[in-house]
């Protein structure tokens, strides 16, 4: 079959043009392209282009016309020449789209892009009879032609000379304006301000373009005939535009389905508050369509008289959970941070008593537990929950567990959404798409992107179980579209360089036809205080050549790391010009923000610091090799994402003496104001 954009017909289409959908979708696969056009705003036009792998084109309309209607037309002609001709509504639509997009790109003439009108309807010996006294610069067709058998070789017929790809690329912007890409959405932008240069759109690739329109024919009938809900998985290399697939999925439910309730999922408040941001840029304020991260959802839609969780803080639980394990575990070799990821692991699966622990599947936990151990660890984790009681607290695992059984008891009662999209889906714990299974209706969609490299934080699960069957419903995006290759080179070198044998590879990129730009640079530091002052002197100086603070993302190892670089920019540069995204939505300033925090985003220009204090960690003395092994995969993933935030330009800073795996992956870089 041709590859067709949508894979199935959307909106209220006639059937005949149903029938000519079906038709072209028959098409020889990889000689043919089809489009059927969505732009129902952007007035009248062809139903379909047909591109050929030549790069011969034909747009088609599609009439609705009967034999009846024909032969009418036909009687009249005889004797009223005056009164208009058969046909010349659906000719003037098809002429005045090719001379839009003959005018207004300026690569095309109209010779090149030929024009079929198409009647499924009438057979051609009665279109013949008013087709004479049509032009013959539109081709006509008939049933005949349209009979399968012949559909092809008439198709071929039309076909017009070859287009170059400039010139494709100008049709399928005019015929498809929904791929376009305003640059002002991506990291592309030139790094210095130039008042003579103008930013230039793109288009989403045809992989992207397919992801998006796959299975957008979501109408009330559609969705009446299934008994489940639908479900599609995006998959891909960092910067394949995953999170731009759901901005504009989210735009072409809203035009489509107007009336429907769309919700926005993600699992951190800055890359959620940059989605709003970049989706109202794109199509505008929209209160259809609800933005959230998945916890701030569960505390504005809890339960009617359900009293107020109070989450603990950081610096407060870690105390209370050394507490716990001096109390538990202090003469075993579990860790405090076991501990910790073992609470975690356990709230995020429904895993309510002490038998459904122990009989739990804790594959690809990291480290295992027998069954004495299982139970002296329920055994913690039973006192660490009597600690929080005791204060009145609870931690953030407890959030969705409460939402969880307010929902099944009927506490809760929100309003269910026809469609839910989820961008960086491996971060979401089992939990929570149960939760989401119970608000999407029951024939609703839910749409996830995710990167697999990146799921540091809820790993150790699959998708099915989390409960998703996403078998036959999933797309891979193997093509990086955000950063260069000398960057993915780079952070992808470093990931299999730490983690040769990991059974989640990294989904290969195609990196032959990236740009090229400069290689990542590596700036060796004495001390933290001299970290904070290059990456200060780094900024100054692309700041004082012209480089947008807005342009400039900083990403932090720790927390406590982020919030001095953060005070200390604010000082340099004013409060104004520098922000955390959690509490601030994008605007005209620096970013500052932790590794968990950065998933999602991206910026033409990334300094990454604090990464000795990640391997410091990796090699202390305290922890077992078992937990070694699984420290190293999580900070492997989180460099490789942190990396990969980076569009044009890449500064890495470390204290102390290099690393051996960063040693032969990139020049290490002298303190140097000029070294991004």
């Amino acid at each position: 079959m041709a590859a067709v954009f949508p894979n199935a017909p959307v909106g209220a289409l006639a059937p005949e043009t149903i029938r000519v959908f079906r038709l072209l979708k028959r098409l020889p696969d990889e000689t043919f392209a089809v489009w059927q056009r969505l732009a129902y705003d952007s007035g009248p036009g062809p139903d379909f282009w047909v591109l050929h792998r030549s790069g011969r084109s034909l747009l088609i309309k599609v009439s609705s016309a009967s034999t009846q209607a024909a032969r009418n037309a036909n009687q009249h002609s005889l004797f009223a020449e005056t009164s208009q001709a058969f046909g010349d509504g659906e000719q003037n639509v098809l002429q005045q789209f090719r001379s839009s997009v003959t005018t207004a790109r300026g690569v095309l003439s109209p010779t090149e892009l030929p024009l079929a009108l198409v009647f499924p309807n009438i057979a051609s010996a009665d279109l013949k009879l008013v087709h004479r006294h049509a032009g013959e610069e539109i081709c006509w067709a008939g049933r005949d032609e349209l009979a399968s058998e012949r559909f092809a070789e008439w198709i071929d017929a039309q076909l017009g000379t070859p287009l170059n790809q400039t010139q494709r690329d100008a049709l399928r912007a005019a015929f498809s304006p929904e791929v376009i890409v305003p640059a002002s959405l991506t990291v592309r932008q030139p790094l210095h301000r130039d008042t003579s240069s103008k930013l230039v759109d793109y288009l989403l690739s045809y992989d992207q373009e397919r992801v998006l329109k796959t299975d957008l024919d979501l109408s009330d009938e559609a969705q009446a005939m299934s008994n489940e809900f639908g479900l599609h998985l995006v998959s891909g290399v960092a910067g394949s535009g995953k999170s731009l697939l759901v901005l504009y999925r989210a735009r072409l439910l809203r035009q489509f389905f107007p009336q429907k309730r769309i919700l926005v999922l993600t699992h951190n408040r800055p890359l959620i508050h940059d989605l709003e941001a970049r989706y109202q840029r794109l199509a505008g304020s929209d209160a259809m369509v609800e933005w959230r991260t998945f916890l701030s959802w569960c505390m504005a839609h809890w339960a009617s008289g359900e009293p107020k969780l109070h989450p603990i803080g950081e610096r407060s639980r870690s105390q209370l959970l050394s507490q716990t394990w001096h109390q538990h575990l202090a003469d075993t070799v579990i860790s405090e941070r076991m501990l910790q990821e073992e609470i975690d692991w356990l709230k995020d699966r429904l895993l309510n008593t002490r038998q459904a622990y122990l009989a739990a599947d804790r594959t690809g936990r990291g480290f295992g537990l027998n069954e004495t151990m299982r139970g002296r660890m329920y055994d913690a984790i039973l006192t660490y929950h009597r600690l929080l009681k005791e204060q009145k607290l609870a931690d953030w695992g407890d959030v969705p567990r409460r939402m969880w059984l307010a929902l099944q008891e009927g506490r809760a009662n929100p309003v269910p959404y026809d469609f839910i999209l989820v961008d960086e889906a491996q971060f979401f714990a089992p939990i929570w798409f149960e939760i989401i299974k119970l608000i999407l209706k029951p024939n609703g969609h839910l749409f996830m992107v995710a990167d697999p490299t990146q799921g540091f934080l809820k790993r150790g699960q699959s998708w099915l179980a989390s409960g998703l069957n996403v078998r036959g419903r999933s797309s891979r995006l193997e093509k990086c579209y955000r950063t260069t290759r000398e960057i993915l080179d780079f952070a992808s070198q470093m990931y299999q360089l730490r983690l040769p044998g990991d059974d989640e590879a990294l989904v290969a990129p195609h990196v032959q036809h990236m740009p090229g730009g400069i290689p990542p640079q590596i700036i060796g530091l004495d001390s933290e205080q001299d970290e904070i002052a290059q990456v200060i002197n780094e900024i100054r100086a692309l700041h004082q050549h012209g480089t947008p603070l807005e342009h400039i993302l900083i990403v932090h190892a720790e927390w406590q790391g982020a919030d001095r670089m953060l005070g200390r920019l604010q000082k340099e540069f004013g409060m104004a010009a520098v922000a955390n995204p959690k509490g601030v939505a994008p605007g005209k300033h620096i970013r500052v923000c932790t590794m968990n925090a950065a998933t999602g985003l991206e910026s033409p220009i990334v300094f990454v610091m604090g990464l000795h204090r990640m391997w410091e960690a990796e090699q202390s003395v305290r922890i077992s090799e078992e937990e070694r092994a699984e420290l190293v995969r999580d900070n492997t993933r989180k460099f490789y994402m942190a990396f990969t935030r980076a569009g044009q330009r890449l500064a890495i800073t470390y204290v102390g003496n290099l690393p051996v795996v960063f040693q032969g992956l990139a020049s290490p870089s002298a303190p140097s104001a000029q070294s991004v």
